[in-house]
């Protein structure tokens, strides 16, 4: 599985240019897996019925997916390049553990900082600020799907579930990213 942008969060590493995020947006966006997610959610979205105007049978499954996958895109092109370049934040994770070496980090502890990622990151700088990256990111990209869902779905309360599911999708992913060189150790035997 792709773990990109993740490094150690002890290790220092020189600030992402803009070519860097740039790299890493397209990484995120056009991976196997993103793919993959776009078309689990998008079915998932089409088994609930979730937006009635794109109906059923296998082309609704193509109008969900590419909804979705241009949800992901945009998103990832607001949190993890253009408002990092703006704000000079830095749009790799730090992993809080360091696999299986380091035992003194628990799991609720290393869960818990994951799930803070979503409200702090690293600066250019080093230091740690609010995520706007990803609060606003994900904010950003959930109004501009305003443009291309059906006009049933372009409310407050829609919009803001779209918010929500971004950060929320963002949050398991820190989740995964931390844990990856455990599970990626347990199960394949690889650090």
């Amino acid at each position: 599985m792709p773990n990109f942008l993740s490094v150690s969060v002890n290790t220092h590493l020189p600030a992402q240019t803009p070519k860097d995020k740039f790299i890493g947006f397209t990484q995120d966006s056009f991976d196997y897996s993103s793919f993959t997610l776009a078309g689990l959610l998008s079915g998932v979205s089409q088994l609930q019925g979730s937006i009635p105007e794109f109906h059923t049978r296998p082309p609704a499954f193509a109008r969900y997916y590419w909804h979705t996958f241009a949800d992901q895109t945009d998103e990832n092109l607001w949190v993890d390049f253009l408002i990092p370049v703006a704000l000079h934040q830095d749009a790799r994770y730090y992993t809080l553990g360091r696999g299986t070496t380091d035992m003194h980090h628990g799991i609720a502890k290393r869960a818990g900082y994951a799930l803070s990622r979503i409200l702090i990151t690293r600066t250019d700088s080093g230091g740690n600020n609010f995520n706007f990256s990803e609060v606003v990111g994900a904010g950003a990209s959930a109004g501009i799907s305003n443009l291309y869902y059906p006009s049933s779905d372009r409310n407050w309360t829609k919009t803001g579930q779209r918010w929500a599911l971004n950060l929320s999708i963002d949050g398991v992913t820190f989740i995964f990213k931390e844990f990856w060189p455990d599970i990626n150790h347990a199960i394949f035997h690889r650090d």
